[in-house]
């Protein structure tokens, strides 16, 4: 007899039940109106290409264009990337001290596939990793969904969202797998100091730990500040560098990243053939912009680099300067990427209860869109994109500081 039931039931897996997403479950009740008197301005999405200032150089839509008319980038390319794409970006990320081949270099379908590689490639079912708090969600999404244990260590506002080291090594234990370090950092916009880095690897070294370094926002620093890519700073710690195109070219609906390789000593022989593998699984990206990517890293001017990072300074300022004219909020100045971090001193207002309440009732009444602090794990904060042009910024703080007036007791 069979085993078979005898009616309809077909339920979910076991991933897709686990699989979730805390942004959407969140912004999905913010009620935006849409008869509402004023514009709509959203803060919220980290996509820099949405209101049209940011756009990609010319000479990348060029390059495109040349090999779409060429015919020979409509083929299937090789899973992990074809050869001249991973030597462009192996040529492009090489350093003495963090030496790179094409071999070192896996693309993946933007940096949130190369993230799910490097996770899946290092953490197995019933162990945990370590991730920031507060941090970008797909992090904690890609952990539960493969029933991976996150770890949420906490970053210090006040030391501009600095590791709390000790924190961070009182969650370490025999089913720790790795240490995931995001710098710069989204939501907080931080740049971590050559020393803090050296830190964070001093503590993985002595506890046998690798790393995932996502580092998409990688060179999107302001004035006095440096980006020191992670690999170049240790010679013992093995780690899986993320990144891609999305954010430093402006171009994240291309969905092209890759995860690099660097073991000095060895210890990822195994995980880099498992890296391999699973990029078997689905095609990489775009066989166009795979074709162009060369193009892209090594031709783009650095007047381009310079020109967003010079605009992204300027918003940066109209952002702190108009947050701090607001009572009951408090920015924490970011130091690159494209995002700000700003505390809710909820004891300060008389009818707003925590970050959500804040935003929801904000959306509301003045129809300014911000992320609530609690989508990244960090409860009476929100995050502020600052790519919007600097005029609908002003905009939305002048809306802001009606909102807070309203409700400040």
């Amino acid at each position: 007899m069979s085993s078979r039931p005898s009616t309809w039931n077909v339920p979910a897996s076991k991933v897709a039940k686990r699989a979730h997403n805390p942004i959407r479950q969140i912004v999905d009740k913010l009620k935006i109106d849409p008869n509402a008197q004023k514009q709509l301005i959203s803060l919220a999405l980290g996509d820099p290409t949405v209101f049209g200032n940011f756009n990609v150089d010319d000479s990348c839509n060029e390059s495109v264009i040349k090999h779409l008319q060429s015919f020979k980038a409509n083929g299937y390319p090789p899973a992990h990337g074809t050869e001249q794409a991973r030597a462009a970006v192996a040529e492009k990320f090489n350093h003495p001290d963090a030496p790179l081949t094409s071999r070192d270099v896996i693309l993946a379908n933007g940096c949130s596939g190369a993230l799910d590689l490097a996770i899946n490639a290092l953490c197995s079912e019933g162990q945990n990793m370590l991730i920031p708090r507060p941090g970008f969600s797909l992090y904690d999404n890609l952990a539960v969904s493969r029933f991976i244990e996150p770890r949420f260590y906490n970053l210090v506002p006040e030391r501009s969202w600095e590791a709390d080291l000790d924190h961070l090594e009182s969650l370490i234990d025999e089913n720790t797998a790795c240490i995931l370090v995001n710098n710069p950092s989204n939501p907080c916009g931080s740049v971590y100091t050559e020393q803090h880095l050296r830190d964070i690897l001093a503590l993985a070294e002595k506890h046998h730990l690798p790393i995932i370094a996502d580092e998409i926002y990688c060179d999107l620093v302001f004035e006095g500040n440096t980006f020191y890519p992670m690999a170049t700073l240790t010679k013992e710690v093995p780690i899986l560098s993320v990144g891609g195109l999305a954010k430093k070219y402006l171009v994240p609906g291309w969905r092209v990243g890759w995860v690099t390789v660097h073991d000095r000593n060895g210890i990822f022989r195994e995980v880099h053939e498992g890296i391999l593998s699973l990029s078997q699984l689905i095609l990489g990206p775009c066989s166009v912009i795979q074709c162009a990517l060369p193009d892209i890293l090594h031709n783009t001017p650095q007047a381009f680099h310079d020109k967003t990072i010079a605009q992204l300074e300027h918003n940066t300022k109209v952002s702190v300067e108009g947050i701090s004219k607001i009572p009951g909020l408090t920015a924490v100045i970011p130091q690159g990427a494209m995002y700000m971090m700003v505390g809710v001193n909820v004891s300060e207002f008389k009818d707003i209860s925590d970050d959500v309440d804040f935003t929801q009732k904000l959306v509301a009444e003045e129809n300014v869109l911000c992320l609530p602090g609690q989508c990244f794990g960090y409860p009476n904060f929100f995050r502020i994109v600052i790519t919007p042009p600097a005029d609908r910024l002003e905009e939305a703080y002048s809306r802001m500081k009606e909102f807070c007036a309203r409700h400040h007791i």
